[in-house]
């Protein structure tokens, strides 16, 4: 029921938006008598502001149209690769006509970029997906909004998402040769998974495994997140946060976890901060700082664009990685797609590498959480694993920003091109064309 009021006033605010933002370019327009009232502006910066905390947002676009490459313009073709019920793996093709930049692209690694589905679209790692695409030929997971998919397509469960990662690693394996995997927050844990699964049958592994910021052992450092997760039970989370999609959507009937209540305990974490940046960019309206608002906006475009988690992902999560800690207690189980149950051994993993990586001021995932991976992958050699903390880094820094750009971006880098093994017929083969 909470679900369908939400719609309704959602609804019926959508046209008092859109009459503030034509309210605020009127009194913006010098060509209107609005605009040559006393306070004008103050009163245009105040409908604007109105118009962005009552507007509905859409998922943001990726919007990579180019990347500098050794001071190349190289442009980007993004397509989907392979489109799942819940996921569309999504490419980012490198064109070039230059000869010798184009012969640099077909040589870099092949990474998979596992998104997070918590929340945010894959969107948040523009930063992330631009900046390797530098480097590397780049590819990730766009999980798509479970309020979309109609119930015909079934449930989503972890073990799911586990499947699905394992399909796209051989998918790439089958292009390329193989790959490396780059996981960032909640998909540490499935990816890790994923893996350990495919070294525990024999198949071949990815080269790399980079994880950051994510809760392989959520009892080290509780954040606040995981004290929510730990201290409420099961029950409370199955009863207080999981609805069904109304009947306006294509997946109308299904079981999720609303955007509109992930959104809301977003904001409860830092309600000032919040407050503060939306008052900042009322004044920087009124001064026409441009620059500021436009970051701004940028900012709570994608910040304020949510989406609906299927509410089978969401409770295995709750209760396999926060509440029973199943991954490090060597107790998890993950179903295939035929049925069988399978245990999680990441100790079997060998012949990849492992990178991990905190941010010093994480409020997500705290220290040592995502370093636990190291201990768990007891089988592959101390040369082939590494540590990285980014200094001063908060949970967004670790893969956006500055800091991801100076810091954590070098350090992996140079580990994926350590560790980038791949056959030398493999190579030849994919330096045909005019792409990567």
């Amino acid at each position: 029921m909470l679900y369908q009021l939400y719609e309704t006033q959602r609804s019926l605010m959508e046209p008092f938006a859109d009459l503030a933002q034509t309210t605020a370019k009127a009194f913006n327009n010098p060509l209107s008598p609005l605009a040559h009232l006393p306070h004008a502006q103050r009163m245009a910066a105040g409908y604007a502001l109105l118009h962005r905390l009552g507007k509905d947002y859409e998922k943001p676009e990726f919007g990579i149209r180019t990347v500098g490459v050794d001071g190349v313009n190289v442009a980007i073709h993004e397509r989907v690769e392979l489109d799942k019920p819940f996921c569309e793996l999504r490419r980012f093709k490198r064109f070039s006509d230059d000869p010798a930049t184009l012969t640099r692209l077909k040589a870099q690694p092949v990474v998979l970029i596992v998104a997070p589905l918590s929340g945010h679209y894959a969107t948040l790692l523009r930063d992330t997906v631009r900046t390797m695409l530098k480097d590397h030929k780049v590819y990730v997971t766009d999980w798509k909004n479970a309020r979309m998919v109609p119930l015909s397509q079934g449930e989503f469960h972890l073990d799911d998402y586990v499947n699905y990662v394992q399909e796209f690693i051989r998918h790439l394996q089958h292009a390329y040769g193989n790959c490396h995997v780059m996981s960032v927050c909640q998909p540490t844990v499935p990816v890790l998974a994923a893996v350990s699964l495919m070294a525990s049958r024999g198949e071949t592994t990815p080269l790399s495994m980079t994880m950051m910021g994510g809760p392989i052992d959520a009892r080290k450092s509780p954040t606040a997140v995981n004290n929510l997760a730990m201290n409420k039970s099961f029950e409370w989370f199955e009863n207080n946060v999981i609805y069904r999609v109304p009947s306006n959507f294509p997946g109308a009937g299904r079981r999720v976890y609303p955007g509109f209540l992930q959104h809301t305990g977003f904001v409860a974490m830092n309600p000032d901060r919040h407050l503060t940046a939306h008052y900042d960019y009322f004044l920087d309206l009124i001064r026409g700082d441009d620059e500021s608002t436009d970051q701004h906006r940028q900012f709570y475009d994608e910040y304020n664009a949510v989406l609906d988690m299927p509410a089978e992902y969401y409770l295995d999560t709750i209760r396999i990685v926060f509440q029973e800690f199943a991954l490090v207690k060597g107790t998890w189980e993950v179903r295939n797609p035929e049925g069988k149950k399978e245990p999680v051994r990441p100790q079997d993993i060998t012949t990849t590498s492992l990178l991990t990586i905190e941010g010093e001021l994480d409020d997500i995932s705290g220290s040592g959480q995502t370093r636990a991976a190291q201990d768990l992958c007891a089988g592959i050699p101390a040369k082939n694993k590494k540590h990285y903390d980014v200094v001063g880094a908060g949970h967004y820094g670790i893969f956006s920003g500055r800091r991801w750009r100076e810091f954590a971006y070098p350090e992996i880098r140079s580990f994926i091109l350590a560790h980038n093994k791949v056959e030398a017929t493999t190579q030849g083969k994919a330096l045909k064309g005019i792409a990567a």
